[in-house]
């Protein structure tokens, strides 16, 4: 029995499913996962000892690369100074200020500790601003796993095959409206809040249809609804300054995590001052977190945001745009069709031959068979992707010309491999 199949075994006793997230199962991909013994840059070596090109990187926080040396350091120097202390702290305030100088709009923020966290205590605050109930989610789009947030919820659950969730009731699920992705919805004065990622992330990649932004703005302005920016993903990847920069679009609040930990546990939500100001304790909308704001994830969330400046930027959307273009090609070349959507830095893949606008037309090619058979053809030759159809790929500054170039080759000899299956 190898390592990997020993460590699952074990934890299928101790842990349900073996894992602490679902697609960590490789349930929708078959097989068993790998597990990870240490990362460096590009690549993450599994209990075997065997090497990855890793193009999951945590889901995003990984912009730099794994292990980056600055952030391990530091981490450690802050980590000496002991990890948690229930009380505030320079960092906090640092990390805060770094965040609302890159976000045009933004004036203040409050840290959580994930993304599910930030997106449930900025749909609270919205509620409680404008004393209205109802949200509008769009179908696809993942904002974590709050009751309320998991209807028609992209790669969280679709990855699972389910379209929703065992456990949350229709009282959870009342206020909720589920609209298609590109669509700008009917929203009355009984709606509270409109969250959207700008960029889907979860449904694979799906860029937003000229004037969906724009037109959700307007949609808010005209009845008085709170949009919320779920940037999660998109959040210092896109732009220095984020959707807001990139597209020109401002909401009222907007949700971060992934990069801004650096690698660690965090999530930050935030927007305007006088929405801002109706939390506890200026204000009636409770919400605390004994471990927001650690230490060690404002050390890492700063160190990450202080490299990345405009350039490297830049030069991860070449990098992006290298791969996207290299993998068309190797694909193609054994002749299987696939489009590689891209928005800077964030890349999909679907295995088909037009981007899909929208979660229905996303789960048509999700569920065509050519995903798993190319993930573990790629696996087995040393390239990682994301478990799951569902998800994006992450290039990071460390993927450098040489590693896209070695992905391309192994892609060209995983898809003749695949081909030859067909």
């Amino acid at each position: 029995m190898g390592a990997n199949l020993d460590l699952f075994d074990r934890a299928q006793r101790v842990i349900p499913g073996g894992v602490n997230s679902p697609v960590r199962a490789f349930g929708s991909v078959g097989g068993t996962p790998y597990f990870v013994d240490r990362a460096e840059g590009p690549y993450v070596w599994d209990a075997e000892g065997r090497r990855y090109i890793d193009y999951v990187q945590s889901y995003g926080p990984g912009i730099l690369g794994h292990a980056h040396p600055a952030v391990l350091e530091a981490v450690t120097r802050a980590a000496s100074a002991g990890t948690s202390y229930g009380a505030p702290t320079e960092a906090e305030v640092v990390l805060a200020e770094m965040v609302v100088d890159r976000i045009a709009g933004l004036e203040a923020v409050r840290f959580v500790s994930s993304g599910t966290e930030a997106t449930m205590s900025a749909i609270r605050l919205a509620r409680g601003a404008t004393g209205r109930s109802g949200i509008v989610k769009f179908a696809g789009c993942y904002h974590g796993h709050a009751d309320a947030l998991l209807a028609a919820g992209g790669s969280g659950v679709a990855n699972q095959g389910l379209s929703g969730c065992d456990g949350v009731t229709d009282g959870a699920v009342v206020d909720t409206v589920v609209a298609p992705y590109n669509v700008v919805p009917a929203v009355n004065n009984t709606i509270a809040a409109v969250i959207v990622e700008p960029v889907a992330a979860n449904m694979g990649l799906v860029a937003p249809a000229e004037g969906f932004l724009e037109g959700l703005r307007a949609a808010c302005d005209a009845t008085g609804a709170l949009l919320i920016f779920d940037e999660v993903i998109t959040g210092f990847r896109l732009a220095r300054g984020g959707a807001t920069e990139r597209f020109g679009v401002t909401p009222d609040l907007w949700c971060f995590g992934k990069v801004i930990g650096g690698g660690l546990p965090v999530g930050a939500f935030g927007g305007r001052w006088d929405v801002m100001e109706h939390l506890a304790p200026l204000g009636g909308v409770y919400q605390g977190g004994t471990l927001s704001g650690n230490p060690l994830a404002m050390a890492a969330g700063r160190t990450t945001l202080e490299l990345l400046d405009d350039g490297a930027f830049d030069r991860l959307t070449a990098t992006t745009t290298r791969l996207a273009d290299g993998l068309v090609s190797a694909f193609g070349g054994a002749g299987l069709t696939s489009v590689l959507p891209q928005v800077g830095s964030l890349l999909g893949l679907f295995f088909g031959a037009d981007p899909p606008t929208d979660f229905d037309e996303a789960k048509v090619v999700a569920d065509n068979g050519v995903y798993p058979k190319v993930f573990h053809a790629l696996l087995d030759r040393g390239v990682a992707l994301a478990p799951g159809p569902y998800e994006a790929l992450f290039p990071s500054l460390a993927h450098g010309d040489a590693v896209v170039d070695e992905t391309i080759q192994i892609a060209a000899d995983s898809a003749e491999a695949v081909a030859a299956r067909f």
